[in-house]
This record gives structure tokens, C-alpha cells and sequence, in this order.
């Protein structure tokens, strides 16, 4: 099946929220079951990092298995250095200036399609899920509903603040309120909501301008690989953002340390957060700006 195209910006329609599907009827039971099938086939599979539109591979591997049967090896991905998570960052802030200057309509149509896409994936999504999150179908369907409600929603978002901005004139005054992308950016995701978190975190910051270095969790890291495919089948250029796999410890600090990383957003544990928060506020050399932090700790943010 192609992806149908973007529907025209001037007709889009309002937001509305993704109908979950009714696994309680037999032909979506059995779609889901096929997607199960179809997914397991690709069990064992390596996957490379993506930075700077170049896919790499390194002498470290990090096996993802399934938390249901342990034994079984979901993906095989790529463990990243701290010098190639330098490498991201800087990646992603050579090419800003070219993809902060891409007109916000355009990038508002990837992002429509992007969610074309996942709908259409929208089982196999499911299945990922299930088999390297450990998650029931409809967790796994409410996980994929709302990474695709946070594609439509950030699309209508960034059309509405693209256009003129309301701003108080006073008597002798012109004045108009602009909103700027900031540069290059730290998406740090967590395993619990792998699809969902990782796509509102990564395309809120891509749609308005910005380039992202993805770091998903070590436990999840499939998932946000299949969420990477859909990126680029959307026509998000490949060097927008770079996909980094590697603990916190190895390449998290490096990514949120470095002096061009202009913000970072996490959701995870509070520890970890206000780890974050702490490492972002201390300036670093060469660094001219001070670094936004959007940290999302369990509701303690």
C-alpha cells in the first residue's frame, strides 16, 4: 500500500483524536495476529546508527530481547561512543541553518504524512510493541494512537504559529512576535511509552525547525528505529536528526554536556531528570547560550 498523500494545509481539518481499534472483533483480532507473525520474521535483525545521513555501524552490539520470552533477540543495534555522540550534536547543528530556513509548510506535510504512515503501520507498530516492550494489544494501540494524535496536533500547532502572533501596538509602535527554531537538540526517551514519547518529543522540536539527536532507551531501542523509518519514508531529510544508541552513562552526559547542544528534552525517572537539569545548567566551554531543559519525571516535572 503507498502512502496517501498529505491532505491540503488550506482544508486540514480540526484536530481529532486517533479511535483506538476494537481488538474484541475477530477481523481486527486476526490482523493483529498476522502483524505478530509478519514481526517475529524479522526477529534478530541488526540496525545501524544514523548521524549526519550516514549509517554506522560499531564494534559493539546491543541485543534487545523480548521481556516476555527473554531468550528471544528482538533487534541488534549499534553501541555508540561518547566520540561519535560528539559527532551527533555537531551533525545536527551543521545542518540547522539549512532546515530552520525550510518553509513551516513544508515541514507540516512530513509531518502529516509521518502520521499517514504510522496509521497505515499501525499494527505493525502493535506488534513491535508487544514483542520488545512487553506491552498488552491495546496498551500497545493506545502507545501508537497518541505518537500519531502528537503528529497531527504539533502539525496544526506549527501552522498556527507560523502565521502572525497577536502583539498589544501601542501608539508609535510596530510591533510583531515572531517564534524562532533554537538549533540542535537532545531527545532522551524513555521505555515505558517508546513510541508515543520518543514521536512528540522528536517532532515537536523537528516541525518547528530544529534538528534532534534521538537517543531512545537501551531497553526500546527497535521501536524507535521502525519510528526513524517513518521519519525518512515522511521525506524528513535523513541529516534533521541523528538516531544515538547507548546507555545514559555512556553517551547521555556527552549529548547534554556539549557546549552546541542548544536544548534537551527528557522523560524518564527524577533522578535521571534532575541529573539532567544539573549537568545543563553548568555552562561549558565555548558555550554562548543557556541550555533549555524540558524534563518530564513522572508527573513530577
Amino acid at each position: 500500500m503507498t502512502t496517501r498523500e498529505a491532505p491540503s494545509l488550506s482544508a486540514l481539518s480540526a484536530f481529532r483524536n486517533e479511535p483506538y481499534t476494537d481488538f474484541s472483533l475477530p477481523v481486527n483480532r486476526r490482523a493483529m495476529e498476522d502483524a505478530l507473525r509478519r514481526v517475529r520474521g524479522e526477529f534478530g535483525r541488526e540496525y545501524d546508527l544514523l548521524l549526519g545521513g550516514a549509517r554506522l555501524k560499531t564494534g559493539e552490539k546491543l541485543e534487545s530481547r523480548n521481556p516476555s520470552h527473554p531468550a528471544e533477540i528482538v533487534g541488534i543495534h549499534q553501541k555508540a561512543t561518547p566520540a561519535l555522540a560528539k559527532m551527533a550534536v555537531e551533525s545536527a547543528l551543521s545542518y540547522f541553518p539549512e532546515w530552520s530556513l525550510t518553509p513551516a509548510e513544508e515541514r507540516v506535510r512530513m509531518l502529516l504524512r509521518t502520521a499517514e504512515i504510522i496509521r497505515r503501520r499501525k499494527m505493525e507498530f502493535d506488534a513491535w510493541l508487544v514483542h520488545e516492550a512487553g506491552k498488552t494489544w491495546p496498551e500497545a494501540e493506545a502507545d501508537v494512537s497518541e505518537a500519531i494524535d502528537f503528529c497531527e496536533y504539533y502539525a496544526r500547532e506549527m501552522l498556527r504559529l507560523s502565521g502572525p502572533q497577536p502583539v498589544l501596538q501601542l501608539p508609535g509602535e510596530q510591533d510583531e512576535l515572531v517564534y524562532l527554531p533554537l538549533g540542535a537538540g537532545v531527545v532522551v526517551a524513555p521505555w515505558n511509552f517508546p513510541l508515543a514519547i520518543l514521536a512528540g518529543m522528536t517532532t515537536a522540536a523537528l516541525v518547528t525547525g530544529n534538528t534532534v539527536v534521538i537517543k531512545p532507551s537501551s531497553d526500546t531501542p527497535t521501536i524507535a528505529a521502525k519510528f526513524v523509518e517513518a521519519l525518512i519514508e515522511a521525506g524528513f531529510p535523513e541529516k534533521a536528526f541523528c538516531l544515538l544508541i547507548g546507555a545514559g552513562s555512556t553517551v547521555g552526559d556527552v549529548l547534554v554536556e556539549h557546549p552546541k547542544t542548544r536544548f534537551v528534552c527528557f522523560t524518564g525517572s527524577r533522578d535521571v531528570g534532575l541529573h539532567i537539569n544539573e549537568l545543563a545548567a553548568k555552562p561549558q566551554p565555548g558555550q554562548i547560550w543557556i541550555k533549555r531543559v524540558i524534563a518530564e519525571m513522572g508527573g513530577k516535572d
